[in-house]
């Protein structure tokens, strides 16, 4: 793994346990739980970069391919 998706995993991880920790309080600061949230949605977006779109290759469809029938010809 290269050392960018490291740092996408970290976020999400760190991000998700500030999140976490910051509503798990009585007394709940919202600095620290939208700090959490945006470094949680900072490490998904960069994940989601890398995902190719489901629409890349129009060539791929459908997995029936067109088959050309041949007419007799009498």
């Amino acid at each position: 793994m290269n050392l960018s998706r490291y740092i996408n995993i970290i976020c999400i991880i760190l991000g998700g346990a500030v999140a976490i920790y910051a509503n798990a309080e009585e007394e709940q600061n919202i600095y620290v739980l939208v700090g959490g949230i945006v470094l949680l949605m900072f490490g998904i977006y960069r994940i989601s970069r890398g995902v190719p779109s489901k629409f890349d290759n129009p060539q791929e469809e459908t997995f029936v391919k067109t088959e050309y029938i041949e007419e007799d010809e009498d």
